[in-house]
């Protein structure tokens, strides 16, 4: 009959309670380190995107000043009359600005023809 011994714990004893206790040590640690980094990367979600809606409300802002500013300088300028061939300077410049848009490639063939039509009254 094997005898048992009393008092102290053995050396495989020890070391296994030692070895729980580390095993045990470093998951807490590894879970409160990936915590902690969830945080900063929610943190930082939540600047970003607090940026961007700042900087969106800045540009939206921009647009309507630009869109009044259109606006009102369209409201203000004089009806152009007629040049010699019968096209207003108004068309003339309208036109050029489609000839630029087709020659950059925003346009196709068929859309500057419709454009150029529904100016012209064709």
């Amino acid at each position: 009959m094997p005898r048992m011994r009393r008092g102290r714990p053995g050396l495989v004893g020890t070391m296994a309670r030692t070895a729980v206790i580390a095993g045990t040590a470093t998951a807490v640690s590894g879970s409160m380190q990936a915590k902690q980094a969830g945080k900063q990367d929610a943190a930082a979600q939540a600047q970003y995107e607090a940026q961007m809606v700042d900087q969106n409300a800045a540009q939206m802002a921009q647009m309507q000043q630009q869109m009044a500013a259109m606006q009102a300088q369209q409201a203000a300028a004089p009806v152009a009359a007629p040049a010699a061939g019968g096209i207003s300077d108004d068309v003339m410049t309208k036109l050029g600005q489609l000839a630029e848009l087709k020659n950059a490639g925003v346009l196709s063939e068929e859309e500057f023809a419709a454009a150029k039509a529904k100016l012209l009254g064709v």
